[in-house]
């Protein structure tokens, strides 16, 4: 009868450790959907220069090489300062990166470039560090502090509704740049 206890005994330890088993390989398998699920939601494509704020610009890598690009090309510099966590960048870039005519003006008449740090040419942030930030530089390597955009505590920021406003900016620039040249 002690063997036949035990017999049993064994036998249920099995079945606890067979249902252990399907309860550990159905939550592994949980956490790997789950898994998969989180990064097909947060899988965006390789990242360029662009940024999102338009893939048909041409974009400098860095700020030298943006001077660099300016003073040979004889554009202007447009520096857009933004951050990719700041939902008023986000909104901005999305209006940017929407309205034709200033992914035109972009293309063929500015050197552009986007950062998400800080420069070392303190001349890029006249009125303080914040984002979205958009700074025109002419080719004599001078800031455009006449082209700000409509508010006064934060004079070189634009929102989504303010495209148009950036727009006629971005065309003073280039106007302005040609008539002093």
């Amino acid at each position: 009868m002690k063997k036949l206890a035990s017999a049993e005994g064994i036998v249920v330890e099995i079945e606890l450790m067979n249902n252990m088993y399907r309860w550990s390989l159905f939550a592994l398998l949980f956490v790997t959907c789950m898994e998969v699920s989180i990064q097909k939601k947060t899988k965006q494509g390789p990242q360029t220069l662009s940024r999102g704020w338009g893939d048909d610009i041409t974009w400098a890598q860095t700020y030298e090489e943006a001077l660099t690009t300016m003073t040979e090309s004889k554009k202007p510099l447009m520096v857009i300062h933004h951050m990719e966590d700041c939902p008023h960048s986000q909104a901005l870039k999305k209006a940017f990166a929407a309205d034709k005519a200033i992914q035109e003006l972009a293309q063929e008449d500015f050197v552009m470039l986007n950062v998400m740090h800080e420069t070392t040419d303190t001349n890029l942030a006249p009125d303080g560090h914040y984002v979205p930030r958009i700074i025109f530089v002419d080719p004599s390597m001078t800031v455009r502090a006449d082209l700000v955009g409509k508010y006064g505590n934060r004079m070189y920021t634009y929102e989504p509704s303010d495209v148009p406003y950036l727009a006629e900016n971005m065309k003073k620039a280039k106007r302005l740049l040609h008539t002093e040249l």
